[in-house]
């Protein structure tokens, strides 16, 4: 490979939660003396940054101003040419792209134009937490359709569950997650024209948060919500971010493409109510060079890099685990472990269980916050060195191992 996927890096004291943060309540706890931690709960990655976005911005900072500024010309470029050969994005211009911090904000700025604050809004569970926390403090309520998973162990939306839904709660918007956190499902167009086709009966305007949109396993393609139809365009508000893909959250920055004109005008209008939604200098050279030609090579690498990492996993969940399951995730690095059947056979609660790996270094996530009552949230975004010891304290220590009892 051109691109270092393999070098362990050391986080410590390098402003990472993945690691800084253990400990602290919210975090997975501290291990036991003798076992190093393998962060594998949030949603960042362990791998260097793409080359491309560090050559940009290292040119960026050797000129010593950083005063106001507007957005380049080449940061809507840079995008438009990302959506366009990427994801077969059609007729995008600069205005229909939009700055927003982040993604969970844009979500809020969308929601404020879409709806009133107490309305309903429908999601499919199991949800991102982030969705959870943001929705509920900003004062909407949300009513859930459960995904449901198949004869062939995938992820399916159920379209009769979420027209009742909509019907009975009188629902006008809804946030749509594409590629879906934390299942890993890439959705299908048709899956994507049936739910567009089911919101348009119904009235419904829709968030779609794409964030993981180009991170995409072999044999699946992400389509962008607003693709599947016309009216789909018009009716729905797309979040992306170079975050996810480049592993930049701590820069801060996302974007939204809105191309129904008055729309737009209403979320840009709720967006800056603020006056504090404003782009940082190095996170637009950040997008610069990520949404280059090597950016993109590189994210063609890391996806390579990602699926062996989940083949590793699955095959591991699924010859040495029994009792615990796993759909495969078609995008993202996330992994939504389902412990119901081991913690039964065992007499572990979902607590005991994430317990005993944080006490090896297996920072892991409790699903709860996802609404996985029996689920643990694992991010195989690590040097496959890494996964593999990982892989191998849950087998020697967890669920096979000396710590049942």
């Amino acid at each position: 490979m051109k691109y270092d996927f393999s070098t362990v890096m050391d986080r410590r004291g390098k402003d990472a939660l993945a690691v800084d943060a253990l400990g602290q309540g919210w975090a997975p706890g501290v291990p036991l003396e003798g076992f190093d931690p393998i962060p594998m709960w949030v949603a960042d990655m362990n791998f260097p940054t793409a080359p491309a976005v560090l050559e940009a911005m290292a040119a960026r900072l050797s000129h010593p101003s950083f005063g106001y500024f507007d957005p380049r010309d080449e940061y809507f470029d840079a995008i438009i040419h990302w959506q366009t050969t990427r994801n077969g994005a059609v007729g995008l211009e600069k205005k229909h792209i939009g700055y927003e911090n982040g993604v969970l904000g844009g979500i809020l700025s969308a929601l404020g134009t879409l709806c009133s604050r107490g309305d309903n809004v429908l999601l499919n569970s199991p949800v991102y937490m982030g969705f959870m926390g943001s929705l509920t403090n900003a004062g909407y309520h949300i009513v859930e359709s459960p995904l449901v998973l198949d004869e062939n162990n995938i992820w399916r939306l159920d379209l009769a569950d979420m027209e009742k839904k909509i019907v009975e709660n009188r629902i006008h918007a809804a946030l749509f997650c594409s590629p879906h956190n934390p299942t890993g499902r890439v959705w299908e167009r048709w899956e994507i024209e049936a739910v567009m086709e089911l919101y348009r009966k119904h009235d419904v305007y829709v968030v779609s948060d794409e964030i993981w949109s180009d991170i995409i396993m072999p044999g699946h393609k992400h389509i962008p919500t607003q693709s599947v139809s016309e009216d789909a365009r018009m009716r729905t508000v797309a979040q992306y971010a170079t975050t996810k893909t480049f592993s930049l959250a701590g820069l801060v920055g996302s974007y939204h493409i809105i191309y129904n004109d008055r729309l737009r005008d209403r979320v840009e209008k709720e967006s800056s109510l603020s006056h504090y939604n404003n782009m940082n200098v190095l996170s637009m050279y950040a997008l610069i060079g990520g949404y280059s030609e090597e950016g993109a090579e590189w994210v063609d690498e890391l996806c390579a890099v990602l699926s062996e990492n989940i083949d590793y996993a699955m095959d591991y969940i699924h010859t040495r685990f029994k009792g615990v399951t796993a759909a495969r995730p078609q995008g993202t690095y996330m992994i939504f472990l389902d412990c119901k059947e081991w913690m039964e056979t065992h007499g572990k609660t979902l607590p005991e269980l994430v317990r005993m790996g944080h006490d090896v270094g297996l920072a892991w996530q409790d699903g709860t916050g996802h609404g996985g009552t029996t689920h643990i949230r694992l991010n195989v975004a690590l040097p496959f060195e890494r996964v593999k010891e990982a892989f191998r304290r849950m087998d020697e220590y967890v669920f096979n191992g000396s710590m049942i009892g």
